[in-house]
């Protein structure tokens, strides 16, 4: 992409249009928000300085803010409008409404003088000779001081879509400045401190993109959640963008990693289904093109959106908008734009742009950790927003008319939010929907208020509004829960400043995307240990194998369910690999570029016969944990098709995705004819050691990994302790067995042994050492040791890293590492 920073990529100024009230987009920017408000001035820096690199923006112009005001001066409007609004007082909700309603009528009967509609025409009329007869626009109303760093008023004037002719173009525009009044701008204009007669308003008249036709959404060039800066956030739905914003629908979601598409890679790095219920298409009202919404058809709620290349597309358009805006401000200014497709002619447009004001706002010292403590039923689920936890008595609000009746500390519970909900919003404790997705009204409020809400549970008001207290998580991911009751929890703040790194490196164990971008927050050199099995489990569901052979599943409602599973993708090899290289992606894009050694599947065969499918491909076994398990998969007739559909994921990631941080772990690798048949299926896989810089790691649990540690070194690029396998098998103990767990330990002093020889011959091989067991977790005192040892890197599970690396350092320092 170009560097949009520079003049090369700007649009030629319009010079034939001398002009008292009307600018067009390519003659302002982001400098003329008194001019032109806060819409057009983003809508003209975009047009002016971003089309030519690629950037579709519609055309249009603005009617300035000076015409509002010469409009209202030659009506004679001012002295009315002060005797309606001085002293207005929200609390007189009846009054409230009645002078808001008198100041709009002002407005709108000021009428538009004839020389600024004669100038509003002439515009409309070049317009149209650009685009054609049949040109539709949208009236869009922009607000001199909307877009602030320090206040947003975007959705608190009214925007009329799909105007086509003279009169209905000039109705419109009355109906913009007459907007001015609603309830609910009045109100946010008191709640933030602006004078009713120091704000003014503009309108941009633009080429309608007729989304209703196609999609449209909200996109961030951060994740809104943990406020990760490394990604784009899209999310998109069918028809025009007002029920993405609103909340009214589920909409799709997509992330893709900034740093890997600057260097020339096409890779959605994750993706997420919406239900995308319902659509808004226009219908013909009294002024023109009104709007309602209708059912979206069965097949496209069950579809994405977008394709992968359209969201690419999006994608591109965001980076170029944060660069430009970061490069003109002169430091890092995350964005938040609005997007959408025309159904006419398939193109994407921005629409949109504005600094993103909460998630980059927080501080990148004070780390806020939320966890559970306790145990609880959960009663509905939906999206995370935020990652707190909060607990109230529920209350299910139905419409406006009862708003008066929430009380501070509950928690909100309702079928959707709008600007007219803030004030209670502002008193809840969190807020619960039944629609909507993480860019909706009340994911928007909520996280600026600092407070968790899930979205989109479908059925919210239904099932909680009669339960009494409840307990909101949002710290368990991107699924967010409502429990039964005040489950306890537990909030730790730990101030991130001036905290040294160790020479050890302290790395987590992961296998959780969903946490990925929080975790990531942690002060850490990487992932020692990224887990497949969750992402399998949770996320696929089915066995590998199954997917592959149907026809060998005998059970008509597994089969269908196989079928449910894979009916977005290609075949069942593609849903595999796609969904498995997505979550491994996302953790391996939460670290980039530190390491993330991720360790091949390592189920158990009773574990995998719990997988969707698996009882008609796996073994009965007495002891799974010393069957067939590991490395003895991997190129067995039984799972050697499996393993491929691994490998193929692990090969997207590095080479389709552009993550070569990941590197890859054998599990439970016996003996060494294994290991070599293993590496070299990998490489007949496309995952050749060395070739591209991979590392291939094994996990150093077994005796004999230990033993013939000096010829694993020749084929391995480093060792990994797993300390529970090694400790049970040093041992001759089954934890899992209540008669004789009390024997397992990993410190006993034979354990401690086998330790430090496997740290010392893998040194003594220039091989990398690392552990990635429990133990420097559970116990100081192993951490402890194994610094001492001069072990590489320790790598630990998040609620244990921050206070095993104090202990780290303290060691450290004493020792003289």
């Amino acid at each position: 992409m170009d560097d949009v920073g520079t003049l090369e990529g700007e649009t030629t100024e319009r010079t034939d249009m001398a002009s008292t009230y009307i600018r067009w987009f390519e003659e302002i920017g982001i400098d003329d928000v008194p001019l032109v408000g806060g819409k057009n001035a983003s809508l003209g820096e975009m047009y002016r300085h971003l089309s030519g690199a690629g950037v579709l923006v519609p055309h249009g112009f603005a009617v300035t803010a000076q015409a509002y005001r010469d409009m209202l001066e030659r009506a004679g409007a001012w002295e009315r409008l002060h005797a309606v609004l001085d002293g207005i007082d929200k609390s007189d909700l009846d009054d409230f409404a009645r002078r808001a309603r008198q100041a709009r009528e002002i407005v709108y009967g000021a009428g538009i003088p004839d020389d600024i509609r004669q100038e509003i025409l002439d515009a409309y009329h070049r317009l149209r000779d650009e685009y054609g007869p049949d040109l539709s626009v949208a009236v869009r109303s922009s607000a001199t001081a909307e877009d602030l760093p320090t206040a947003s008023f975007a959705g608190q004037q009214e925007t009329y879509l799909n105007i086509q002719g003279d009169d209905l173009v000039i109705d419109a525009c009355r109906r913009c400045f007459a907007s001015l009044f609603t309830d609910r701008s009045i109100s946010y204009r008191i709640d933030n401190g602006f004078d009713h007669f120091s704000v003014a308003l503009s309108i941009g008249i633009m080429k309608m993109v007729r989304s209703d036709l196609a999609s449209s959404g909200v996109m961030f060039s951060l994740d809104t959640e943990t406020g990760f800066r490394d990604v784009v956030f899209i999310t998109g739905s069918y028809g025009l963008g007002e029920n993405v914003v609103q909340g009214a629908v589920d909409p799709d979601e997509f992330y893709v990693h900034k740093p890997t598409y600057d260097k020339g890679y096409r890779a959605v790095l994750r993706r997420m289904l919406g239900s995308k219920k319902i659509k808004m298409i226009f219908a013909r009202g009294r002024h023109g093109e009104t709007t309602r919404n209708v059912p979206t058809p069965r097949a496209d709620r069950e579809r994405y959106c977008l394709s992968d290349d359209e969201v690419l597309t999006l994608a591109g358009y965001a980076i170029a908008v944060e660069r430009h805006y970061s490069e003109r401000n002169g430091r890092p200014t995350p964005m938040d734009m609005e997007w959408a497709k025309d159904g006419v002619d398939g193109k994407l447009y921005m629409v949109q742009a504005r600094p993103e004001t909460v998630a980059s706002q927080r501080s990148g010292t004070i780390l806020e950790e939320y966890r559970l403590t306790g145990h609880g039923e959960v009663l509905v689920t939906g999206r995370a927003v935020g990652t707190k936890i909060a607990a109230g008595n529920v209350h299910f609000i139905a419409d406006v008319h009862h708003l008066p009746e929430f009380q501070p500390g509950e928690v909100l519970v309702a079928d959707t939010t709008t600007p007219d909900w803030e004030p209670i919003m502002k008193t809840a404790a969190a807020v619960v929907t039944n629609r909507g997705g993480r860019t909706c009204h009340a994911a928007i409020v909520s996280r600026e208020l600092g407070i968790p809400a899930v979205v989109g549970t479908g059925n919210g008001t239904e099932i909680l509004a009669d339960v009494g207290d409840v307990t909101v998580s949002c710290a368990e991911g991107d699924e967010g829960k409502v429990y039964r009751g005040k489950v306890p929890f537990e909030v730790r703040t730990i101030d991130l400043a001036g905290m040294q790194r160790p020479e050890t490196d302290v790395m987590i164990n992961l296998g959780n995307p969903d946490i990925a971008f929080a975790t990531a927050m942690i002060p850490n050199d990487g992932v020692g240990l990224a887990r497949m099995e969750f992402i399998i489990n949770e996320h696929i569901k089915a066995h590998p194998m199954a997917l592959l052979h149907p026809e060998k599943v005998t059970s008509t409602h597994v089969r269908e369910e196989l079928e449910r599973l894979t009916r977005h993708d290609a075949d069942p090899a593609a849903f595999f690999v796609r969904e498995l290289s997505e979550g491994i992606g996302t953790i391996a894009a939460a670290f980039y570029p530190k390491p993330v050694v991720v360790r091949m599947s390592d189920f158990k065969s009773n574990e995998y016969a719990g997988l969707l499918g698996g009882r008609w491909f796996e073994p009965e076994e007495d002891n799974p944990m010393l069957g067939f398990r590991g490395a003895a998969r991997y190129t067995h007739p039984a799972y050697a098709e499996g393993f491929g559909l691994e490998c193929a994921a692990m090969a997207r990631v590095r080479t389709v995705m552009g993550l070569d941080n990941v590197r890859l772990m054998i599990p439970f690798c016996r003996r060494l004819d294994e290991a070599d048949r293993v590496i070299a299926a990998m490489a007949d896989h496309g995952l050749e050691r060395g070739k591209d810089g991979l590392e291939i790691y094994v996990m150093c649990e077994i005796p004999n990994n230990v033993i013939l540690i000096d010829e694993f070194a020749k084929r391995f690029d480093g060792f990994s302790i797993g300390s529970n396998d090694l400790t049970q098998l040093t041992l001759g103990v089954d934890r899992d067995s209540e008669i004789v767990a009390f024997d397992f330990d990993e410190r006993d002093l034979g354990v401690l042994e086998m330790i430090r020889l496997a740290v010392e011959g893998a040194r003594r091989n220039g091989r990398h050492s690392g552990i990635c067991g429990q133990a420097p977790s559970d116990y100081p005192e192993v951490a402890e040791y194994l610094v001492e040892l001069g072990i590489d890197s320790i790598s630990l599970n998040p609620d244990s890293v921050l206070s095993t690396t104090r202990h780290i350092l303290e060691v450290e320092e004493r020792t003289g590492r």
